[in-house]
This record gives C-alpha cells, sequence and structure tokens, in this order.
C-alpha cells in the first residue's frame, strides 16, 4: 500500500510586510505588520493544544527594511527580523513543535543562525523565467531565478534540508516549469538537500487589505473541518484568469508530477490540497504528500482551507491509499548532520519513533556491537544455548550484510536439525464473529466502537454458514476470535464454540487470546483454571497465543495501555497449560519497540516454554512472528512508522529461531503480513512452517495488508517447492501429518 503523507502544523503569520510586489500576492502588506511576543505565545499555546508538530513561519521578505516594523523590533529588543524569528522558534521548541521557516531570500549569516532553530526551511523556487521580471514580478528583485536559486543553494551548502516548489500558471511555458524543475534537481544532486518539491497551481484570490489573514484562513478551516462543507467566502472566479496568466489543465500537472519523479526518484513531490479537486488524480500520477494540513487553515489562500487529516485520509482510501504522518523534517534528515543539536534534541525527546528504524533509539547506546561478539552470539544461538539481552538486542540490531548472511546461515541450520526439511502448513479458516471492542488498541485497524458504522456482529446463521464452508474447504481447524465485546459474558464465549462444534464435530477449535481468556475471567469471577475447564467442555482445542505485541509493559502502556499486563498473559498462557490446553505464542514488532525490548519479550517466552515443559503438560507449539501493518492504524498514522522492510523481517525472523533455542521447534511465517513471497525466502531464514489457509482474514486486512486473506492448499505447496522443499499439511498441534506433498522429480533433481 502506498503511503501519502503529511505534516501536522499550525501557521503563524509573523509578519506581513514585504518589500516585493509580486501581482499573484494576497498575503503581502507594505504597511507596517508584526505580531508581538504575547500573541504569539497565545498562538503557540493554541498550536500545541491542537497537537501540532510544527509551527509554520510564514513571513513577507525582509520585513525590517520598513522603518516602523524596525522599530517595533527594537522595542521589545530585537535587532532584526531574524533575531525575532529565532526567539519564535526557541519558543515553539520549548513546547515540543518543530520550528519550519519560509522567509524569503537570505544571506548566508541569516540562515546559519536559523539553521540552529529549525528543523526544516523553505523558499519557492516559483520560476527560472526572466521574463517574468517584467509580468508578475516586475517590482520584486528578489523574485529573479537568480536570486532564489543562490538562497537555495546557500542551504545545501550548510545543510538545510529544504522545501522549494515551482508556481504553475503565471505566465510560464511548459518549458520554463521544466527548465525550473531541473535547476531544482541540480542543486539536489550537488547538495542532496532537497527533502521536497511542491507543484502549486496558481489560484485567484480577492485582495485582503486591511483585513487579519489568519482570521480569514482560520474561519475557513474551522468551518470545513466541523462541518465537511467549505463555507460561502468572498471567492475570485477562477476561470477569469488575469491577462498574465495561463489556464492550468490537469494533463499538464500530471506532467509534472512525472517530470518531478524522474528528475528527483528520492525528493517528495507535494501538491496543495486546497487548490484543486485534482489532488487525488495527483497522488494517482505520483505525488507523495499533501503538506502542512493546516488546523488553522492556509494563510497564502485564506478562502480555501486546507481538508482536515480525517476528510484526506477518507478520501484516499477509496484509491487505495493510507495517509501518515510526518515532521517537517523529512526522515532521511534527522540526524546531526542535518538537523541541531537543540533541534535533534526535541525529535528525540517528542517525536523519536519519526526517526529511521535503526537510527533511533531512547535509552540504549546505538553503538555497533563488535564483531566477534556478534559471531560468538549466532553460534551460541546455533548450538541453541540461552543467549543473554546484550546479545540478542546485538543480534536485532545488526545491520552489516556479512554478519546477517551468518545469522541467516545459523537460524537455517538450526532449523534443519529440530524439525528437518519439509515445510507444513495447516488448512484453517479464520472466523472473527465480532470487531467491537472497548480496548482501543493504537496498533489496530480491526477493532470498533459498538456505534462505529463498521462494527458487526455475526449472527449464528452466519457463524455456522462459515463453519460449513470451512468444513466443504477441507479445513481441519477453526480460528475464533473477536474484539472485546462489552456485553460478552462467559456464556457468549462458550455458545459459539457450542454451536461450531455442533455444525462441525470433527473439526479443531482453536479459540480466544488471553485477552479475550482475561475478560472472561473478570466477567464471570472464576480462576482461569476453571475458565478453560468452562471452555474445554464445550469444544476448546487449543488457544492462540495473540494479545502477546511485545512483553515488556512500558511498551504495552505506549500501543495499547488498556490491555492486559505482560505477566497476565504468561499468567493465562501457564494456566492453559496446567489445564491442558495447547498454545502458541506470538511477537508484534516493527512498531515503536526497540531492540532490547524485543529481546526481552523472547526470554520471556523461552521462560515460560521451559517452565511448560518442565512440568510435562501441554505447551507452546509454535511461534508466530507477526510484522506491524501500519497503514490504517492510529499508531501508523501519527508516529510516522513505515512497513519493516523485508530484509528486516527476514532478519528478525532469523534471531526469533535462534533466541528459542531448543524450547519451540516451529517457526511460523505470516504470509499474510509479509507476503507469499517473503514468506518463502523465511524458509532460508529459520522457518519451517507457513501458517494456514485462513479463508477469511480480517485483523491484518484492516490494518492495511495487501496480501490477500485467504490461499488454497496448492498455494502454500506451491511456495515450499519454489524453496525446494518437501510439503505436508499437518494438525494444529503438529502431531500428525495429513497429507504429504514431494518435490516433484525434476524439482528434485
Amino acid at each position: 500500500m502506498q503511503r501519502v503523507t503529511y505534516s501536522r502544523n499550525y501557521t503563524i503569520s509573523l509578519s506581513r510586510t514585504c518589500r516585493c510586489y509580486c501581482k499573484y500576492c494576497a498575503f503581502a502588506t507594505h504597511q507596517a505588520h508584526l505580531r508581538g511576543p504575547k500573541e504569539v505565545e497565545n498562538l503557540l499555546g493554541l498550536a500545541e493544544r491542537k497537537r501540532a508538530k510544527e509551527l509554520l513561519i510564514l513571513t513577507g521578505e525582509a520585513p525590517d527594511e520598513h522603518p516602523e516594523v524596525k522599530q517595533k523590533l527594537a522595542a521589545i529588543g530585537h535587532d532584526s527580523f531574524i533575531d525575532y524569528v529565532v526567539w519564535v522558534c526557541e519558543r515553539a521548541l520549548e513546547r515540543g513543535i518543530l520550528p519550519h521557516t519560509n522567509l524569503g531570500v537570505m544571506t548566508r549569516a541569516e540562515m546559519a543562525k536559523l539553521r540552529e532553530v529549525t528543523a526544516s526551511q523553505g523558499l519557492m523556487l516559483e520560476s527560472t523565467s526572466e521574463q517574468l521580471m517584467e509580468t508578475v514580478h516586475a517590482g520584486s528583485p528578489t523574485k529573479h531565478p537568480e536570486e532564489r536559486l543562490r538562497t537555495i543553494e546557500l542551504a545545501g551548502e550548510l545543510r538545510v534540508p529544504y522545501t522549494t516548489g515551482i508556481l504553475v500558471g503565471i505566465g510560464e511555458t511548459a518549458a520554463d516549469r521544466i527548465d525550473s524543475l531541473q535547476a531544482i534537481a541540480d542543486l539536489h544532486e550537488q547538495y542532496g538537500h532537497i527533502q521536497e518539491v511542491i507543484l502549486q497551481n496558481f489560484v485567484p484570490h480577492p485582495r485582503y487589505h486591511g483585513q487579519d489573514v489568519g482570521a480569514i484562513a482560520e474561519e475557513a478551516a474551522d468551518d470545513l473541518w466541523r462541518t465537511g462543507m467549505a463555507a460561502d467566502g468572498d471567492h475570485v472566479d477562477a476561470t477569469r484568469l488575469p491577462e498574465w496568466a495561463n489556464p492550468v489543465s490537469i494533463d499538464e500537472m500530471r506532467e509534472l508530477v512525472r517530470a518531478t519523479r524522474q528528475l528527483m526518484p528520492d525528493v517528495g513531490i507535494q501538491i496543495p490540497p486546497n487548490l484543486a479537486d485534482w489532488w487525488p488524480d495527483l497522488v494517482e500520477a505520483g505525488a507523495t504528500d499533501l503538506g502542512g494540513l493546516s488546523a488553522n487553515g492556509d494563510h497564502i489562500s485564506p478562502e480555501l482551507p486546507f481538508p482536515s487529516p480525517k476528510q484526506v485520509r477518507e478520501r484516499l482510501a477509496d484509491d487505495g491509499y493510507a495517509l501518515g504522518e510526518r515532521l517537517c523534517v523529512y526522515p532521511q534528515y534527522i540526524s546531526d548532520d542535518w538537523v541541531a543539536p537543540a533541534v535533534l534534541d526535541t525529535i528525540k525527546l517528542n517525536y523519536w519513533t519519526f526517526i529511521p528504524r535503526g537510527e533511533r533509539s531512547r535509552s540504549v547506546s546505538r553503538e555497533v556491537a563488535d564483531e566477534g561478539y556478534v559471531l560468538d552470539a549466532i553460534a551460541k544461538g546455533r548450538e541453541g544455548l540461552r543467549l543473554d539481552p546484550p546479545e540478542l538486542t546485538a543480534l536485532f540490531s545488526e545491520r552489516r550484510p556479512e554478519l546477517i548472511e551468518n545469522l541467516r546461515a545459523a537460524a537455517d541450520d538450526l532449523r534443519h536439525e529440530l524439525v528437518g526439511d519439509d515445510v507444513s502448513f495447516i488448512v484453517n479458516r479464520n472466523v472473527n464473529f465480532t470487531n467491537i471492542c472497548t480496548v482501543g488498541c493504537a496498533f489496530c485497524g480491526f477493532g470498533q466502537s459498538r456505534r462505529s458504522p463498521d462494527a458487526y456482529l455475526a449472527d449464528e446463521g452466519e457463524f455456522r454458514e462459515k463453519v460449513a464452508e470451512a468444513i466443504e474447504f477441507g479445513a481441519t481447524e477453526l480460528c475464533m476470535q473477536g474484539g472485546i465485546h462489552p456485553d460478552y459474558e462467559l456464556e457468549d464465549y462458550g455458545r459459539w464454540l457450542e454451536i461450531a462444534r455442533d455444525e462441525a464435530p470433527e473439526i479443531h477449535l482453536h479459540a480466544y487470546s488471553p485477552m479475550e481468556i482475561a475478560n472472561m475471567i473478570d466477567r464471570s469471577g472464576l480462576t482461569a483454571m476453571e475458565v478453560f475447564t468452562y471452555l474445554k467442555e464445550r469444544g476448546l482445542g487449543s488457544t492462540p497465543g495473540t494479545a502477546a505485541e511485545v512483553l515488556d509493559d512500558a511498551v504495552r502502556e505506549r500501543i495499547s495501555p488498556n490491555k492486559l499486563p505482560a505477566a497476565r498473559w504468561v499468567e493465562i498462557i501457564e494456566a492453559a497449560h496446567a489445564a491442558g490446553v495447547s498454545t502458541t505464542s506470538t511477537v508484534m514488532f516493527g512498531h515503536i519497540e526497540e531492540a532490547w525490548e524485543l529481546a526481552r519479550h523472547m526470554i520471556v517466552i523461552r521462560d515460560l516454554q521451559e517452565r511448560s515443559l518442565a512440568g510435562g503438560g501441554a505447551a507452546i507449539t509454535e511461534f508466530v512472528p507477526l510484522s506491524f501493518i501500519p497503514y490504517q492504524t492510529m499508531l501508523g498514522r501519527t508516529h510516522g512508522i513505515s512497513e519493516l522492510s523485508r530484509e528486516e523481517n527476514l532478519k528478525h525472523t532469523a534471531v526469533f529461531r535462534l533466541a528459542l533455542g531448543h524450547t519451540i521447534k516451529n517457526v511460523q511465517a505470516s504470509w499474510v503480513k509479509m507476503g507469499l513471497d517473503a514468506a518463502t525466502e523465511a524458509l532460508r531464514w529459520g522457518v519451517n512452517d507457513l501458517g494456514g489457509t485462513l479463508m477469511e482474514e480480517s485483523i491484518s486486512r484492516a490494518a492495511g495488508s495487501l496480501h490477500g486473506s485467504r490461499l488454497d492448499p496448492i498455494d502454500l505447496v506451491g511456495a515450499a517447492h519454489a524453496a525446494n522443499r518437501a510439503a505436508y499439511q499437518r494438525d494444529t498441534l503438529y502431531t500428525g501429518r495429513l497429507a504429504e506433498y514431494p518435490l516433484p522429480v525434476a524439482t528434485a533433481a
């Protein structure tokens, strides 16, 4: 799924006084205008309450060239306008808001001073056409292309993450547009500092003499965000262009998106979503970003408010795209090479999940472990010996290709020793009987409130039909889980088991996560052993070890504060084993967790299994790594989390195998999470099981997975054969082979 990004920002028009006389501009004034410190503090308070991560500081160019503005600055203790902007940025950083400035043409000294307190900066090139200096830019010497390009180049020399772009439809030619993009591309090739390019179409505006554009913009945004409908304002007919302007078609904009991508394949392409209805089409053409969806509107086009993130997200979902937040500084620039210490500290303190995975750390050093140390840990893991937390942390953090290959080989060898080379799978069906849930996990796209239009609760007829379909398909297992329904009692859960057993007496019922079991215990007042006894009497065969996420309460508190604590998850799994009910075990990784927290999780799982095996009863039958799908979840939308790469997914899978040693023999690849191709490759990374056919998978699909919701047995057999492995259909508990699929003779040869 393609992700389209935006920045949650708040705009302050610090001064509209400007030395330029651009004919299309409704923002600038040549009167003295300056927002004072108290007003700025009040606006910063509003930005904080609206949960803005970015403060967009807009100004006219060099407002302190106006004598009255100069006097006002002196009165509040600042020698220059740049000094005042620095003060505003410092106040924003104190509140955890990252400044992005757009101040026009600047000197090296001015830009360098701002670099110490800004996360990023920007300046629209607009156009390289010098002819425009005689039309729309007449009387605006700093709009000369050479002046603009020199400022953009200074940003590169100073290593400032930079946003620029072109303004389309102000009298330039099609060739001018490509020349402008080429000029930006040339600077980016030299300095690598252009994080995004804005392709902005010109829209005529009314004039706002004597009016507060910020107030107009905020009122328009409030109307749109609250009602979904823009208020009628003093609009200018966009079809009646000024004589110097030229119309712009959607085809021309598509071509510019394609040209930008070709010239700058690593740069974000921003399309303002408030200036034309064609923005979804431009996303389809390759645009990647919608800019700052400012809660207080667009101060440059105040009568045209940005749609809200919710409105944009719903519109993108119609076309299969996900909307996610970014910071004003793009992830690849979040380092001490590009960002000043004070700003980087703010990011680490408030927005560390936006730092690229592998570069971020809250409290443990990111220093690369010594090669010998890593090799020794791999060797220990290969022998099934216990790896301690620092060793596991080092393996999860490893990034050197040659050591990762050693890790893969060791995991593959251990897999071969424990279970041989044959690949197992199960023919099963998922039934999620309700998605109504009161827990509210930030990582979940499945659970819904009872009042949600997407909420559902299966009736008995629907449920029986699904069970009958499973039997007809040849399923030997029915996997039953649901949301935590606020009205469900123990008897409701027992009733689903009874219906399933009545409809299919021979099918294995693999049902109810530890979270659901905990709910049954709390609602019934029974002990865990009594609950499991009750469920077994009604047909329960085994219990999935989901709801584990990461078994570290600090992580759980951040991603699912209403979920059962780690110790209670362990308690319920151990109660299941004591009651003679086998379980599986899982981890959900690739979100906000860090390597050392995954290490803790694996030690908890291994310790639990060792206790269960020592007890001689039921135990964990398999371990299932579940990589996080971010696209349609609150955690993914608001924390800048991208889907784990195939390479990282496979590396983690190998570490999971080594971490378990000899305690859990079966490691499963989730084709729903990682895709069948990656799951097939995982057979070389310690995996021996490809999971189930599923028939109906709702939880990952609701989070935005694109890897389907069912497979036929032949698909799983084909995956095993593609890895040059024989396959067999197993039962739920790995106690029997139900069908054999040896390698074809030609493949084996």
